[in-house]
């Protein structure tokens, strides 16, 4: 029987970045369900901090595991930011393993800001576009991302009608959740796969591949920092060997 897929989003985003997905998931017969982090995509809200996104994963974690669809261990993905939220909610006894998508796997005392300090400052961003310049932040210390700056950073291996799809459903982030840091490091108590995506203009390459090494396993693909909009495919077969097959295509 296939293992139940756990799919949380990163900044900006909400369950709705994983649309062509899940259909591809229950085709295949895996149960996969994607969580609205609260104050995201339909969750009414209000935002909450890190902690506070990692308790409501948490508590969908409870939620499967009480109707039985966590009995051969959760795999759970988190994308970008969503990364932090599954190192501090992956510890969750449902959880048997993680996957990071270009995501923050971060270590004790580091942030989606500060990931990796040491490594990362010898990594050039000469010729990339700076996400930090495009957000528009209000007095409560909500950024968004106006839709060029979304489309150029988020998007940029996806067609005109995806990214039009993609910008227009976008939210509002916290700041503060991107210079939090998690209290438990799930990466180190579960088995936990990486996906370094080369083409990506949100979060270097580089750092990723920092990041995956304290990994697992970890794959490459040439995609950009989207391809659950650009190569659903692509990532609904990595989830499908996973679920299906535990250890199955995670080769470094």
């Amino acid at each position: 029987m296939a293992r139940t897929v756990v799919l949380v989003h990163g900044a900006w985003h909400g369950a709705w970045c994983f649309e062509r997905v899940l259909p591809l998931l229950a085709a295949a017969g895996v149960d996969a369900v994607a969580i609205d982090l609260p104050g995201h995509g339909d969750h009414p809200g209000p935002f909450t901090d890190l902690l506070g996104d990692a308790s409501a994963v948490e508590a969908e974690l409870d939620a499967l595991a009480a109707a039985g669809r966590a009995d051969d261990g959760i795999v759970l993905l988190g994308h970008s930011y969503g990364g932090a939220v599954v190192t501090q909610a992956g510890v969750h006894p449902a959880v048997g393993q993680l996957v990071y998508l270009c995501a923050f796997a971060l270590d004790d005392g580091e942030s989606v800001a500060s990931a990796a300090p040491a490594e990362a400052s010898a990594l050039s961003h000469e010729g990339r576009p700076d996400l930090s310049q495009a957000m528009v932040v209000d007095d409560d210390g909500v950024s968004t991302l106006p839709p060029d700056g979304a489309a150029e950073c988020f998007y940029n291996l996806c067609d005109e009608a995806t990214v039009a799809w993609a910008v227009g459903r976008l939210g509002g982030q916290p700041l503060a959740n991107l210079v939090a840091g998690p209290t438990r490091i799930a990466w180190r108590e579960r088995p936990a796969t990486y996906v370094v995506c080369s083409e990506d203009l949100a979060v270097h390459p580089g750092l990723q591949r920092i990041l995956a090494a304290r990994c697992a396993s970890s794959v490459e693909w040439p995609v950009g920092h989207s391809p659950f909009a650009s190569h659903p495919r692509l990532l609904a077969d990595l989830l499908i060997d996973l679920a299906v097959a535990p250890g199955a295509g995670t080769g470094r």
